[in-house]
């Protein structure tokens, strides 16, 4: 999920504030995916430009909610959230000249991978107090074809979005770098990203994955000051397909 030297107390002051999470409540989610995808166009499209699906969602909120993952499966330095992360708001709230990156740190903060549309089927939240690390998770119902489309807007940003400098809410300069990040073998198509954010020696990373299972797709974020746990990240991927996959055989069953 590096650590800002003395000579920036002020810096070291506002990322410290993100082992602090703020008493509102949070809503939470994640997302991952495979490349390159077999259904995905050649060109790309940013997600805030997906249409609203058609069809209607594959699982109810009852099973989606039983395709979450728990505290349980990360170990115990992880617990049920108490808010979001202040990080969230001293970081992550940034603006960027090019179009995508200033979409990609967007998504970073809301969260809305597939568009604001899109209501998320079940959500969760979990936090590494000790370490500051904060993981949002979250099931999606949509066409497998547009969420494709985003996964393949994913993989582009290593290229496009490679290290862009974006501007913090407060003016702070951020120097952001964008690579990629291999997710376990999951689900139906998947896409992973790791984003750095250097705010003048005080560092903030934050993998972003997404997965595709049908029609249904999970997302997720797991950022820390440093660097996030990766094994956080791939056990959350790995739990949740399975669930997910789980929970849609048995929405078949039924009906």
């Amino acid at each position: 999920m590096q650590h800002a030297p003395a000579a920036r107390p002020l810096l070291v002051s506002a990322l410290s504030a993100a082992l602090t999470l703020t008493a509102a409540a949070c809503s939470a989610g994640g997302r991952a995916a495979e490349g390159p995808v077999g259904t995905a166009p050649a060109t790309a499209r940013s997600p805030a430009t997906l249409p609203s699906p058609a069809v209607p969602p594959a699982l109810t909120r009852g099973q989606a909610r039983a395709a979450l993952i728990t505290e349980a499966d990360l170990g115990e330095a992880w617990e049920p959230t108490r808010g979001a992360a202040t990080w969230r708001d001293r970081v992550l709230k940034a603006t960027a000249e090019r179009a995508d990156c200033g979409r990609l740190l967007d998504v970073l903060y809301t969260e809305e991978l597939f568009g604001g549309a899109i209501a998320p089927r079940s959500t969760a939240a979990l936090d590494d107090a000790a370490g500051g690390a904060q993981l949002h998770y979250r099931i999606i119902s949509y066409r497998a074809a547009d969420i494709d489309r985003a996964l393949t807007w994913l993989g582009t940003l290593p290229d496009t979005c490679g290290r862009f400098t974006a501007r913090a809410a407060r003016g702070t300069a951020l120097d952001v770098r964008v690579t990629d990040l291999a997710p376990p073998e999951a689900g139906d198509a998947r896409q992973g990203l790791r984003v750095t954010v250097n705010a003048e020696g005080a560092v903030l990373t934050v993998h972003l994955v997404a997965v595709r299972v049908g029609d249904d797709a999970i997302s997720l974020t797991n950022g820390a000051p440093g660097e996030p746990d990766e094994a956080a990240t791939r056990t959350a991927v790995e739990v949740g397909t399975e669930r997910l996959t789980e929970a849609r055989r048995q929405g078949r069953a039924q009906v």
